[in-house]
């Protein structure tokens, strides 16, 4: 190696490590979890938001809903409120880096957020040992979902609702997506970019888009570390459709511009035979705030209660875009 050549590949990798990913540092734990009225309190001191929708009617079923990216707990208010008149109650946290929560912005890393999970879910076990349990998670929080059952230890659950679960992880990934991505995180860490202008609609209810632009809890600005930390957990969730055994609920929208449909067929042609896997020819990524919305959410109801979809839109047979190809 010439010396001109050394020196520029020392100081490449110098520079590389003095901007790598930033990640929210671990800390000990020094207190038991406990679940209050109005956050979840972590074994390291870190306080989440909770909001929980109680079943007005005799409860039914108890179910755990985990927020996508840059989202927070109040994005299952419109299902939640539906529910609670229905016998269902609906417990929502702000994930760390989200919402309220503490070091908003900055990627808290896969296992806080898996733990996190873990612990909330014991906690609501221990508090209601014979109500059944489920986990909802969308877009991002389906990949929490899909990643923390699958690890040892994991409490016990009676099913898990993944709507437009994130799994477009570095797999599926093409190589120049993946190369500028890795080269951005560790060169520009902080830099921040809106995603305005790239023509994506997330919704067909304009009303929602228009209240998630005004609402000041709704991330705009996203680091760019914090979407390479993204795309580790769904790759690690994407890994994992093999091994999630317990009953389970996919909901994905034809529409969807978010979450593309080549990884979400990849994992639903590895899931267990057993999985309902639903599609909705009108739907976008935000399923549950559609304009479709209270289809998706009777669907849910219908399907925690007696396994049945009462929309008719259930998918038998793979691909599940055999007919829009």
């Amino acid at each position: 190696m010439k010396p001109y050549s050394f020196v520029l590949f020392i100081f490449s990798a110098l520079l590389l490590i003095a901007c790598s990913p930033k990640i929210q540092p671990s800390k000990e734990a020094f207190r038991p979890a406990t679940l209050q009225e109005a956050q979840f309190q972590a074994p390291d001191g870190v306080d989440l938001p909770l909001k929980t929708w109680k079943s007005l009617d005799p409860e039914k079923a108890i179910v755990i809903a985990v927020h996508g990216f840059n989202d927070y707990r109040n994005g299952f208010a419109f299902p939640a409120s539906w529910w609670m008149q229905r016998g269902i109650t609906t417990i929502a946290y702000d994930q760390r880096s989200f919402g309220e929560s503490e070091n908003v912005g900055v990627w808290p890393g896969t296992e806080q957020l898996l733990n996190d999970l873990s612990q909330i879910v014991s906690l609501v076990r221990q508090k209601n040992p014979d109500s059944p349990i489920y986990l909802l998670g969308e877009s991002m929080g389906g990949a929490v979902v899909m990643t923390a059952v699958t690890q040892p230890g994991f409490p016990a659950v009676d099913g898990i609702i993944l709507s437009a679960p994130a799994v477009w992880g570095w797999k599926s990934l093409n190589p120049f997506y993946r190369t500028s991505l890795w080269a951005a995180a560790h060169l520009f860490p902080s830099w921040t970019a809106s995603g305005s202008g790239l023509g994506i609609q997330a919704s067909d209810n304009i009303s929602v888009l228009r209240n998630l632009g005004r609402d000041p809890l709704f991330i705009k600005e996203t680091r760019i570390d914090a979407v390479y930390g993204l795309v580790g957990l769904m790759d690690r969730a994407y890994d994992s459709a093999e091994n999630l055994k317990l009953p389970l609920l996919v909901l994905y929208g034809a529409n969807d511009e978010i979450i593309p449909k080549s990884p979400v067929e990849d994992v639903v042609a590895r899931l267990p035979k057993s999985a309902d896997v639903v599609l909705y020819e009108d739907g976008w990524h935000l399923l549950m705030r559609d304009l479709q919305a209270e289809v998706v959410w009777n669907d849910i109801e219908s399907w925690i209660k007696t396994r049945s979809i009462p929309s008719g839109n259930e998918v038998n047979q793979l691909p599940l875009f055999a007919s829009r190809d």
